[in-house]
């Protein structure tokens, strides 16, 4: 692989990962997602160095976590959080297969939607407050390693469990090669390593227990994946590296 097309890949995904004003045209947009962890490492980037901005600044470790989560969001345009609200309102809401894919498709957002964003953001908060209380370093190379293991989580998940449709965003992407989600997943665990061998470890077996759970839900559930699936894969694993964070490191 030329470093051109490994830069074309790289643009690709934050592209679409996140709102920046940047992309590249692809042959084959499965194969560029060993690029979505750095994806996530530019978004967690972005967060990390708002919130260092803000500390430094001598604002509080609460308010400034508040501003560096509503960063990323603003980053992304909350394109994971809106994978949550509707995996939450489809498994909720819905009774059969088809019912809860119908809600998932919906645009509009239901109670359990809303309760689930609302539970998410407030344990990401607190969880970071909590780390920015400790050290503006400790709250960097956390934030940075969620955003980026996080979305290697995706390619994995995307390269074993198929479409639940045979339309939408998942689908259309394609099947995503093992090699590919190997890559992906180093670039992951590389960076939860900046956390230290012990965190590291603890922050993996977790991820791998919510992997797992997911995986079993959505396969009961509606038969597979679909782009919201996804984005609440990425939430919950982001959740769960800020949090062993804090919890080890308080």
């Amino acid at each position: 692989m030329s470093s051109r097309s490994l830069g074309a890949d790289l643009l690709a995904c934050i592209g679409f990962y996140t709102r920046l004003p940047v992309g590249a045209r692809v042959d084959d947009f499965a194969a560029a997602q060993w690029a979505a962890p750095v994806a996530g490492a530019v978004v967690g980037l972005i967060s990390s160095l708002v919130l260092l901005a803000c500390l430094w600044a001598g604002i509080p470790a609460t308010v400034a976590a508040a501003i560096a989560l509503g960063v990323a969001m603003l980053a992304t345009g909350a394109l994971h959080e809106d994978g949550l609200a509707d995996l939450a309102d489809g498994f909720g809401g819905g009774r059969s297969r088809d019912e809860k894919l119908t809600i998932m498709r919906d645009s509009r957002i239901g109670t359990y939607g809303v309760l689930a964003l609302g539970t998410t953001i407030l344990i990401k908060w607190a969880a970071l407050a909590s780390l920015a209380g400790i050290g503006a370093g400790t709250a960097f190379f956390a934030l940075l390693a969620a955003h980026t293991a996080s979305r290697a989580l995706m390619v994995l998940f995307t390269s074993r469990v198929e479409p639940a449709r045979e339309d939408g965003l998942s689908a259309n992407l394609g099947r995503i090669e093992g090699q590919t989600a190997l890559v992906a997943l180093l670039i992951g665990a590389a960076s939860l390593v900046l956390l230290g061998a012990g965190l590291a470890l603890l922050a993996a077996i977790l991820l791998a227990v919510w992997f797992w759970g997911l995986e079993r839900l959505c396969r009961h559930q509606i038969g597979g994946q679909t782009g919201d699936v996804l984005g609440t894969l990425q939430q919950g694993g982001e959740i769960a590296i800020l949090v062993t964070a804090s919890a080890i490191l308080t």
